[in-house]
Order: C-alpha cells, then sequence, then structure tokens
C-alpha cells in the first residue's frame, strides 16, 4: 500500500538533521556488553508510511552507534510511546496495541538491532548496547520525555534504559521483562534455541504460518503473519543477547525512578506475581497488573486486554 508523503509532517517531529526519504517497511517472541560508547550524534530519516501495516504511519531509519535502527512511528503532536519487541520480533509485531493507542498517543515501534530491517553488526548484542540504542533514537527523534515499553528482551532493555536515570522518561511498562536467575540463564543460553531459529529460516513463511496457527489455533491471523515476517527477519546474531550475564534485575529495578507498570500473565513462567511482589517491595513507583489466561506471550495472547491495561496507565501519565 501506498501512503502519502507528508513533508511538513515528518520535519516537525523529527530532529534538524533529519532528510525524508521513502523507506521500506521491513517487519514475535521473546528471551534474551559494554555501556557503549558516547553516543554518536544520530540522524534519523523519515517517510510516510509505503508498505506499513496502516498506511498513514511513518517509516524511518534512525542513525546511532554506528547502526541503523528501522521503526515505524504513527505520528502526532502527542506524547510519545516507544514500544521495544522481543527476541524474534520486530516493531510491526506491536500492531495491534498501536492501533490501540495511537488516537491519544505518538508511538513509535523500532527493530531492534540484528532484527527486522534494523542493522546486524558481528557483535554488540548485550542488553546495555540494546539500551543505548534505544537512548540513541529517543534522542535522534527528539521524542519528549517518551513513555518506554518493553515485553521479554524488550521489556529487560526498557528496564536498563529506565535504570540510566537521566531524565529522559515520563514512565516505564514492562511485559513480563526477561527477568531471569543465572541459572536460568545458562539454561536457555544452553538450550536449542539458536539451532531451531536457524532452521526455521530455511523455511518458507506459509510453513511458519501453518506451524504458528496449529500450535496457537485462538492467536490472530495478523499477529502469526506479522511474528512469521519478523522471525525471518531476525539474523542469528541477535540470538548473542542470551549469553549470560544479564544484568541483575532487583538492582535494575531497584535504580528506577519513574512510574512503572510490570504487567504479567497468571500463566507465566518468568515473572510470578511472587517475583513481582518482590520486585514492588524493592521498588515502591511499580505496579504490577496480572492479565488472566496469559504467559510469556501475553501481548500475543490477550492482546485487547493489554491494551485497555497500558491506555489506563498511560492516560494517567498524560
Amino acid at each position: 500500500m501506498n501512503g502519502a508523503f507528508h513533508l511538513t509532517r515528518i520535519s516537525r517531529r523529527t530532529s534538524p538533521c533529519c532528510r525524508p526519504h521513502f523507506a521500506r517497511q521491513q517487519m514475535g517472541r521473546s528471551f534474551g556488553r559494554v555501556l557503549g560508547p558516547e553516543l554518536l550524534h544520530p540522524t534519523c530519516e523519515a517517510a510516510a508510511g509505503r508498505n506499513s501495516p496502516m498506511t498513514n504511519w511513518i517509516s524511518g531509519v534512525c542513525e546511532t552507534n554506528g547502526i541503523n535502527i528501522h521503526y515505524l512511528r504513527t505520528g502526532g503532536a502527542k506524547i510519545p510511546v516507544v514500544l521495544l519487541h522481543g527476541l524474534m520480533g520486530s516493531g510491526a509485531c506491536w500492531t495491534p496495541l498501536a492501533r490501540a493507542l495511537e488516537g491519544e498517543f505518538d508511538v513509535v515501534m523500532p527493530d531492534a538491532r540484528g532484527h527486522g530491517g534494523s542493522s546486524a553488526p558481528h557483535h554488540g548484542y548485550q542488553y546495555d548496547d540494546h539500551a543505548s540504542d534505544v537512548v540513541g533514537l529517543i534522542r535522534g527523534l527528539e521524542l519528549s520525555r517518551p513513555v518506554l515499553l518493553g515485553h521479554s528482551m524488550g521489556g529487560m532493555t526498557a528496564a536498563v534504559v529506565a535504570s540510566r536515570g537521566a531524565g529522559i522518561l515520563r514512565g516505564l511498562i514492562l511485559v513480563d521483562p526477561t527477568f531471569l536467575s543465572p541459572e536460568i540463564q545458562r539454561e536457555v543460553h544452553a538450550s536449542d534455541v539458536a539451532e531451531q531459529h536457524r532452521q526455521a529460516l530455511g523455511l518458507q513463511k506459509s510453513d511458519l504460518v501453518a506451524k504458528a496457527r496449529a500450535r496457537n489455533p485462538h492467536r490472530s491471523p495478523e499477529i502469526i503473519e506479522l511474528q512469521a515476517e519478523a522471525r525471518l527477519k531476525t539474523r542469528m546474531e541477535a540470538f548473542d543477547v542470551l549469553t549470560p550475564p544479564n544484568p541483575a534485575y532487583r538492582d535494575v529495578v531497584s535504580a528506577i525512578d519513574v512510574p512503572s507498570l510490570l504487567v504479567i500473565g497468571d500463566d507465566s513462567p518468568v515473572v510470578t506475581l511472587e517475583m513481582a511482589t518482590e520486585l514492588r517491595s524493592l521498588n515502591p513507583r511499580v505496579r504490577i497488573e496480572q492479565v488472566q489466561d496469559a504467559g510469556h506471550g501475553l501481548p500475543f495472547q490477550q492482546p485487547e486486554r493489554l491494551g485497555e491495561v497500558v491506555l489506563s496507565f498511560l492516560r494517567e501519565l498524560a
């Protein structure tokens, strides 16, 4: 689908160094070193949403930390909300939630490095690297105190960004982030998850969609299609994020100084209610919301309920 090119809209919402151009959109699930060199001066390019899920969405690229970060953006003079996906996902996997939010918020959906239309460098996939990319995107797009939301790998990334302080965030939403014990981190790293992905890359999209529909018969066809496209655009380097150690999540949560919402499923093996309660005791700014009939794949299992919970919290912050 072709969208109209809105030069005035793009130049108003991006940094002075941005140059409009027509960018091609590159279209999730989850688990996931250096505090990063000084952020380069990010440059961002944006185009009206050619091939975007919604014709008036923007597809753009932001250069930061020596790589290109592709993003989708709903736009508008509204409070920005940045959505971070999990491993094997993409910004486009947030399409259902973005639709629920775009009437009141400017929703930005980046592809993490190694995913979607973003660069895939040979190294630099630890959470601090991902967090530095997000900070670079926020600065490059000149987003004024956005709310940061992340699921799984994106949740840990969002938490690390928030723990750095610097006053750049308005609030934080963590959806079953990869807060894993050292033992579980080692188990995940030693598992065959990367090899399974290597084999999946040799399949056709139709094969992935058929398998996903068989496993998740109640999941929406749109989400299944988006996840299949995202998986085929996830490079093997992205799995380096599974290399231990992760940031110490208790220390990360303790350092967060903005209003925060922790959303978990009642059947998640990652962040349990007991664990969430402990995190709230470490940081009273953390609020807990448990969604029924959901596990680690909460955004895809209960997208409508997640939209309601997120929208309610965002309206409070606004």
